[in-house]
Order: structure tokens, then C-alpha cells, then sequence
């Protein structure tokens, strides 16, 4: 029982540096940079909208649309990765079936940009 505990050594000691490697750099940063945020530092960026106070506040939907349009293409690529490391064992059944999933992403992907789903008014 104790070898097969000693086999996770390298990993708690991987661990362990990269916990303390970790919390050496963000204090570093805290101690050595200076801190003056300015109007412009503090600004609304990325959503496009000032922070908001009250949780009820209604998002326009085309954030959620593209939330879930790069969590299906990013799925897309998950999916591509290790079809192309084992596209050698799987043979001729698995490269089809993966010309068919992404076919099917194909004509999901032309039906968004026909639908105008893929504009930013």
C-alpha cells in the first residue's frame, strides 16, 4: 500500500510548487506595482455596459447567443483533437462519422449566418 502511495509524490510535489510559485507571484505583483487606478482603469469593458447593482437587470440577447455559439464550436474543436491523433486506429467508419458531425455543424453554422444570427447591430 505504501508504493502505490509514493507514486503520487511528484504530483503532491508538483502541486506544491505551483501553489507556491502561485501565490509568490500575485503577492510580488500586489507589493511591487503601483496601484492608482484612474476613470479609464475602472471602466466598463468586454460586456460593453457599466457594472450594475441589482442582479435583475435584463442582458440583450444576442450575449447569450454568442455564449452558446462558441461553446458549440469550441466543442467542435475538442472533438477535432483527438479524431485527428487517432484517425490512423479508427479507420475509414471513424472519418466518415466525423465528415457527417461536421456536416451537421456546417449546415447549423449556415443557417445561423443566413438567419443573420452572426451580426452585432
Amino acid at each position: 500500500m505504501e508504493s502505490l502511495l509514493i507514486q503520487y509524490l511528484p504530483i503532491l510535489i508538483f502541486l506544491g510548487i505551483a501553489i507556491v510559485l502561485s501565490l509568490v507571484f500575485v503577492g510580488a505583483a500586489v507589493l511591487v506595482a503601483r496601484q492608482n487606478p484612474d476613470e479609464e482603469k475602472l471602466s466598463a469593458y468586454e460586456c460593453g455596459f457599466e457594472a450594475f447593482e441589482e442582479s435583475r437587470m435584463q442582458f440583450d440577447v444576442r450575449f447569450y447567443l454568442v455564449a452558446i455559439l462558441f461553446i458549440i464550436f469550441d466543442l467542435e474543436v475538442a472533438f477535432l483533437f483527438p479524431w485527428a491523433v487517432s484517425l490512423g486506429d479508427i479507420g475509414l467508419y471513424g472519418f466518415w462519422s466525423m465528415v457527417v458531425f461536421l456536416g451537421v455543424l456546417t449546415v447549423g453554422f449556415i443557417y445561423e449566418w443566413n438567419k443573420g444570427a452572426l451580426e452585432w447591430e
